[in-house]
């Protein structure tokens, strides 16, 4: 069944808000960190947020698919699929900065329709899809428009990650706008909904980090691509640029042009 959009909002809400404590009483409490294999790190904050989120839709969607950043899943098989990131910012969890998120996205037969960003510290809640609309704590946002690419705010999640691994692109990026900032984690596509920001840079994410803040920046009226312009699923390459229509185009071209 094609799912009810509002009642879905609702609903996000009310699994969000019954896990938000579960990190929040860990943080800046000393909590051991450890290293994955890739030697990013987790805690038993994101382990026990992603459980209390998974026990949360569980129990209201008990036939609904779910996959998380620490627990796995199926991603076949399901109309309905939550995608999970319990805490995305572990490492600004871990050094006590505040701007960490928990990320939950709602697919129906593939498609994100509804995704949000809940920022415990904060207090906010962005939440939003196609057809729905971009909400701040209930309130409307929309993504700046108008703004010439020249005169953008653009912000780079994971430059060091960029550096290392395509230094043109950027060197590039770096002077593609009239500012350009260095930041991590989810809340640069918040900013972006909510036109604070025109335009944000990512690499080496995961479906997890994504698939929930797509729904959002699309319903904001922004276009979340990857670096090539093409749709993003479970098989990109983690390589995403967003923005408003023209600073999203702007930016895609800054990248080609850097690639040659």
């Amino acid at each position: 069944m094609t799912p009810d959009l509002t009642a879905l909002a609702g609903a996000m809400r009310d699994i969000l808000s019954k896990a938000r404590d579960v990190p929040l009483d860990h943080f800046r409490a000393g909590i051991a960190v450890e290293a994955k294999a890739d030697e990013s790190p987790v805690t038993r904050a994101d382990r026990a947020a992603e459980q209390a989120l998974r026990a949360a839709i569980a129990a209201r969607f008990p036939d609904h698919g779910i996959y998380g950043e620490e627990f796995g899943g199926d991603t076949q098989g399901h109309d309905h699929l939550w995608v999970i990131d319990p805490v995305d910012g572990t490492k600004s969890f871990i050094s006590g900065h505040p701007l960490w998120g928990m990320l939950l996205g709602h697919l129906y037969q593939g498609r994100p329709v509804m995704g949000a960003v809940q920022m415990p510290v904060l207090g906010e809640v962005a939440l939003g899809g196609p057809g729905f609309g971009a909400f701040l704590n209930d309130r409307p946002i929309a993504v700046r428009q108008g703004v010439a690419p020249a005169d953008a705010f653009v912000c780079i999640n994971e430059l060091r990650r960029v550096l290392l691994a395509d230094r043109p692109v950027a060197d590039a990026l770096l002077g593609a706008a009239r500012y350009v900032r260095e930041t991590a984690d989810c809340y640069t596509y918040v900013q972006l909904a909510a036109g604070w920001v025109d335009g944000v840079v990512d690499h080496g994410l995961e479906p997890y980090d994504y698939l929930p803040v797509l729904p959002l920046v699309q319903a904001a009226g922004g276009v979340m691509t990857d670096w090539d312009g093409n749709p993003l699923g479970f098989g990109s390459d983690g390589r995403v640029v967003a923005g408003s229509p023209a600073v999203h185009a702007h930016l895609l071209e800054v990248i080609a042009r850097a690639r040659g």
